[in-house]
Order: C-alpha cells, then sequence, then structure tokens
C-alpha cells in the first residue's frame, strides 16, 4: 500500500502530464502567487472567488504589505467590457493582466525575471507548449489568463430567472425595488442597464472634491480636466457580495451606498464635476431604500448563496 506521501506525489505527477486546457492554465496561474516579484500574491489575493472575485477590504495587500490605491473590484462578468480599471486604462483583458503584475504595490514583478521564472518552472513550459506548439512567451501566459478571466459569467440569478418567468424569482419586495430601479424616480438605470448592468461609461457621482477626495480618475489618464473624478460604471451582478464600495472602498453597504446616491451632497458637499443626474435629493423613502437594497440582493449568484449558507 502506497503512503499519504507517496499518494501525493503519484497524483502530481498525474497532473503535470495532464493537458491542460488554456481555461485551466489561465485558474492555475490566476491562483499562484509566482506571478509576483517574492511569490507571496496571486491574482486570488486581490479578487477572491469567496467575494464574486473582489476583496472585502477598502484597499489591498500587495507585496511587502504595501496597501493598493484603490479598491479591488470584481473580475466576473468582464468578457463584454470595452475597457478595464476604474480609469478605463486597458482595453483588452490580455493587456490588462500586465498591470497589476508589474505595479510596483501590487505584485511587483518586473517581466524579464517573471519569463524566466515561468521558463524554469517544473510545469508551466510543458502546458504552454502544449497548448501553442511554440517556445515559451509571455504573451501565452497573458491569453492564459484572460481566457480563465473569460469563464467568470454569472447567470444564475433570481432576477435572471424572473426574466425567464422561471421559480423562484423575485419577492414582492425585490419587484418593488426592480420597478424603482429603472424608474425616472430612482434614476439607477441611467447608468446600470445592459445585462451585466452597467453602461460601460464613465461618470462622476461626486467622489472626488481634490481636497478630501483626491483621486482624480479618468482625468489622470487622460490628462483632461473635464475627465475630473470620471470613473468606470460597475457592473452590479453579485454586487451584494462585493462590499466594501466605491473606487476607494469607503462605503461599507448597500444600505450605504443608497443612502449616498440619495443625497450626495449631504456627504461630500464640494464635488467637482459632480454629474447633473445627483444635482438634487432623490428622496427616497426608507421602504424605498430598502426594496432596492432586496433587488440587489436578487443579482446575486447562485453558487454565492451556497458559499454563504
Amino acid at each position: 500500500m502506497l503512503s499519504t506521501f507517496g499518494l501525493i506525489i503519484l497524483f502530481l505527477g498525474a497532473f503535470t502530464e495532464t493537458k491542460l486546457s488554456m481555461e485551466q492554465l489561465g485558474e492555475k496561474l490566476f491562483f499562484d502567487p509566482i506571478l509576483s516579484r517574492d511569490s507571496t500574491i496571486s491574482c486570488a489575493s486581490c479578487h477572491k472567488p469567496e467575494f464574486a472575485f473582489a476583496d472585502n477590504r477598502p484597499f489591498s495587500k500587495g507585496i511587502n504589505g504595501q496597501l493598493g490605491k484603490r479598491n479591488s473590484p470584481s473580475v466576473m462578468n468582464m468578457s463584454a467590457r470595452p475597457y478595464f480599471f476604474y480609469d478605463g486604462r486597458a482595453q483588452t483583458l490580455e493587456d490588462q493582466v500586465l498591470h497589476p503584475i508589474q505595479d510596483p504595490v501590487e505584485m511587483g514583478s518586473n517581466l524579464s525575471e517573471l519569463y524566466v521564472k515561468l521558463k524554469r518552472h517544473d510545469l508551466y513550459p510543458k502546458a504552454f507548449y502544449a497548448l501553442f506548439n511554440d517556445t515559451f512567451q509571455l504573451t501565452q501566459m497573458q491569453i492564459a489568463l484572460a481566457a480563465f478571466m473569460r469563464t467568470l459569467e454569472t447567470d444564475d440569478t433570481d432576477n435572471d430567472r424572473w426574466l425567464m418567468d422561471e421559480s423562484p424569482g423575485l419577492s414582492p419586495l425585490q419587484i418593488e425595488g426592480r420597478n424603482l430601479f429603472f424608474s425616472a424616480r430612482a434614476k439607477c438605470s441611467e447608468c446600470h442597464f445592459t445585462p451585466d448592468f452597467t453602461d460601460d461609461a464613465f461618470k462622476n457621482i461626486g467622489l472626488y472634491d481634490g481636497k478630501d477626495y483626491r483621486d482624480s480618475g479618468r482625468a489622470k489618464i487622460t490628462k483632461n480636466p473635464k475627465d475630473l473624478g470620471l470613473f468606470k460604471t460597475p457592473g452590479l451582478r453579485n454586487v451584494a457580495m462585493t462590499a466594501p464600495y466605491m473606487h476607494d472602498g469607503s462605503i461599507k453597504t448597500l444600505e450605504k451606498v443608497i443612502d449616498y446616491y440619495n443625497d450626495p451632497h449631504k456627504v461630500i458637499p464640494h464635488a467637482i464635476n459632480r454629474d447633473t443626474l445627483l444635482s438634487k435629493p432623490l428622496g427616497l423613502t426608507n421602504k424605498e431604500k430598502k426594496s432596492l437594497v432586496a433587488f440587489l440582493h436578487s443579482l446575486t449568484d447562485d453558487q454565492f448563496k451556497k458559499n454563504k449558507n
């Protein structure tokens, strides 16, 4: 009979001989800290599966315990997005994956050094060659990571079932919230529409005043003063799993998010370039706020409900 150690060696040997699909190879890379300079941080360190591939902290920890400058958003439901990051600095998933890998605060890797690490690895060169029939190149790593991220799509939600007249669907309170969400009164759907509940545009919701809130957002990329405080509209699928909220992680709960949108001037009175949609308080009642929160919970995929129970 094989010892436990022997069984582990046998399993690992079988695994290394198994040809991985592009998505499987990307998944292995996503969870492997080898991509960081000191091999301590993986993509999944900041994009945690149990939180819909977001982080549950305002700012994620990178190498040497450094804190990031923006909240780590979910990387789920990204396959249809035309650009990435809050400021839109990447236009493809393949480009996107290189940014955190090279960021000195996040993973801090030098690409030349990373190339050597991956090329010397026991598994990766063989796996890449099996897929690409070519010697290893970093672009292959980008393609594999992007392929895995494109699998992170969700559509098993109460709202999806309600739209298809399937059971279980929405509760009466969630239906009230859904109707309000898409109404001119709440204005949520002015920015959050399409199947993933985003307009894929850049908006200023008032989280920039140049003093206490100093992240200029899109303007850092475009250098255009008109873009001060603009941030990419996030999708809302699984939003109940991704607290805290906003690019700076400054709002802890969905209830507080609704309170903010109800009267953003009350929270940040001297915001610069705030969108005219938010120029006046919405005047939502407590019941209306609860119904909106209930509807947002209906956008949670079943896999996270199971994990929560």
